[in-house]
């Protein structure tokens, strides 16, 4: 059995991005937009409930990828998840809502023009934020709802305070200082997750003119010639050709695009042969220039008053009834920036904290009380790749970030340094005296940042889910698209998705990824 329709605009994915640029395309009545989603629709109580987000790891909503083994890393293959559902990474991440610095988009627009520069991008937020901010500083009404947590520990206090006795100024989340300490602004709406199924497929759900389509893995773009016409799909268990009468939008994310796009035969030509792959466009960078945000946490014992109790029924009934309480907690609850060595034009470190015994990324519970501090990598040197595994769409693609790989190892040296500052910070006033032993790593007191950073690295570091890169924009005939996010060589295909970013942002990547898509949609429609 095989069946067949048409629409104007074909989305593929409807992840931070995509979920975006089909609500917008489809405020056009004139137009009709079909959204593919390879996963099921965010039904799941455990998307909206917001401490509830690891429990989603390794379901059916979860792409469940793995990396190939990270010499650097202890030889370890380092579990990467990503959302599949309505909604991507947004109905599945830790709600962070860091956009990242006026240095990355300074980068964006000398590499893709002045319209992914700071000023333009700057705008652009403000359009599309609904900030909660009690100074009155932000916010313009937009469809991502941003607000302060509503229950955080008080550990994180504790831990602000502490970076404060260390040296670190606190500030605003977002604000004028980029590198002060700040509780996490979070993408809720009155302490549920706000995704951008959320904030935008559900408003445009009654469009007569929009069609969503859940269980759709989309195993090709196809073409005539060189111009991309629709693509091909099972979609719950049938084979299925979507025609496109204007264009194909590509928004699978950092990993899906590129497999998408090499399976339709554009990427590195001998690649594609290798798969017996008809090459459409020989494009050597499809699939590369992967790059990730790595994190090493130090977890801590603690007597009481972490997450650790979140499931209790008094803490349900509080959220249920009030949407107050520990499971509104988004787990990453402050964070600051700081620069690991001096002549940096910005930060190239994150530290993170998190009032819970967050381990080995909340896939084996830990029973007791505990909290974790530790430096993000925002800025890699290191660049790995995605190839593909085989011509089966369904079969994972092959992904290599190889982590602390640059040849002059700043990437290794940078995070020893973030070790020592959370070190620092751990020791200081408001901190030391509520710490128990170091559980994560576990070595012995008086263990250097060195020491515990190497056992860190070998033993503990993981991904925070933010890869970026592998289908960059820019104006060089060697970018995989250009400003316009077109792609090069062929007609009516474009990518919308965090795999356009010309260097990743030294922040989390969903609020870039939203930017994209709006961005995207405002490009084609005046298309």
């Amino acid at each position: 059995m095989s069946q067949e329709f048409t629409s104007d605009y074909v989305v593929v994915g409807a992840g931070s991005a995509g979920a975006v640029v089909a609500a917008r395309l489809s405020e056009d009545p004139s137009v009709h937009v079909t959204l593919l989603e390879a996963g099921p629709r965010d039904k799941s109580m455990k998307i909206s409930v917001p401490a509830a987000f690891s429990k989603l790891f390794r379901t059916e909503l979860d792409w469940d990828y793995h990396t190939e083994p990270q010499p650097e890393l202890g030889g370890r293959r380092i579990y990467w998840p990503r959302g599949r559902m309505l909604g991507g990474c947004s109905s599945m991440n830790a709600m962070m809502w860091v956009k990242g610095l006026q240095a990355d988009y300074e980068e964006w627009g000398v590499a893709a023009g002045p319209e992914w520069g700071w000023d333009a991008v700057k705008q652009a937020y403000l359009a599309l934020e609904d900030v909660e901010n009690p100074t009155g500083l932000d916010g313009t009404g937009g469809p991502m709802r941003v607000e302060q947590q509503r229950s955080p520990r008080p550990y994180t206090e504790s831990f602000l305070e502490a970076a404060a006795q260390a040296g670190y100024p606190r500030g605003r989340a977002n604000g004028p200082n980029p590198e002060a300490y700040v509780e996490t602004m979070v993408t809720q709406r009155r302490g549920a997750r706000w995704s951008t199924a959320s904030a935008y497929l559900k408003p445009a759900a009654r469009r007569a003119n929009l069609k969503v389509v859940t269980d759709a893995l989309v195993s090709r773009v196809a073409f005539d010639g060189d111009r991309a016409t629709g693509v091909e799909a099972v979609v719950d268990g049938e084979k299925t050709t979507i025609t496109a009468r204007r264009e194909v939008i590509l928004s699978g994310g950092a990993i899906n695009t590129p497999q998408v796009l090499m399976l339709s035969g554009i990427g590195p030509a001998a690649h594609l042969r290798e798969h017996g792959i008809d090459v459409v466009r020989d494009s050597a960078e499809v699939g590369e220039n992967l790059a990730d945000h790595l994190v090493a946490g130090i977890g801590w014992e603690v007597e009481q008053g972490s997450l650790a109790t979140a499931e209790a029924p008094r803490h349900l009934v509080n959220y249920l009834l009030r949407r107050r309480g520990m499971l509104t907690s988004n787990v990453g609850e402050a964070y600051g920036f700081l620069r690991s060595r001096p002549g940096l034009k910005a930060a190239d470190i994150e530290m993170i904290f998190a009032p819970v015994g967050f381990f080995d990324e909340g896939l084996v519970p830990f029973a007791g009380e505990a909290v974790v501090a530790g430096p993000i990598l925002v800025d890699p040197a290191s660049r790995g790749r995605v190839t593909l595994a085989s011509t089966d769409p369904a079969d994972k693609a092959i992904i290599d970030p190889r982590y602390l790989t640059d040849p002059e190892g700043k990437d290794r040296a940078a995070l020893v340094e973030g070790v020592r500052v959370a070190l620092d910070i751990a020791s200081q006033p408001a901190l030391k005296p509520i710490l128990g032993r170091m559980l994560r790593p576990d070595l012995p007191d008086g263990a250097t940042a060195e020491e515990v950073a190497t056992a860190l690295l070998e033993r503990h570091t993981h991904t925070l889910y933010h890869p970026t890169g592998t289908c960059r924009m820019g104006t060089d005939e060697a970018s995989v698209v250009d400003p316009q996010l077109r792609v090069r060589g062929v007609e009516n295909l474009r990518v919308a998705d965090a795999s356009v970013m010309p260097r990743i942002v030294r922040g989390h990547t969903n609020a870039p990824a939203i930017l994209i898509g709006e961005r995207a949609a405002e490009i084609i429609a005046k298309a």
